[in-house]
């Protein structure tokens, strides 16, 4: 058996916007849609009031109705430091609120079923 046509591999565009994963198989990757049958989903998270957990689409459509505990454009504020002027800039643009932790690094703080 050729090992590498056995060998799989997983791949993860996390996006701004919208994020994707694929998986490598041999010589082939094929791109894994999402429970709503698309190859992309947006690069978004929420928290109801009742605490669960939305992603994707299902998150997006709430954000309206829900935009303090809806988190999204997050891939632009990760590793960052809560004192840097890109995170004044986009404290100015999201709904949702941050927050410095205990080693000056920004954090993300949403209410889950409070």
């Amino acid at each position: 058996m050729n090992k590498k046509a056995s060998q799989k591999m997983i791949g993860i565009d996390l996006g701004t916007t919208n994020s994707c994963v694929a998986v490598m198989e041999g010589e082939e990757a094929t791109v894994i849609a999402n429970q709503e049958g698309s190859r992309t989903t947006p690069s978004t998270v929420a928290f109801t009031e009742k605490g669960e957990m939305l992603v994707g689409e299902l998150a997006k459509r709430q954000a309206v109705t829900n935009s303090q505990n809806t988190v999204n454009s997050i891939k632009r504020l990760m590793g960052r430091k809560y004192k840097e002027e890109a995170i004044n800039e986009a404290k100015k643009k999201i709904s949702y609120q941050l927050i410095e932790d205990s080693e000056g690094r920004v954090k993300v703080k949403v209410s889950k079923g409070e």
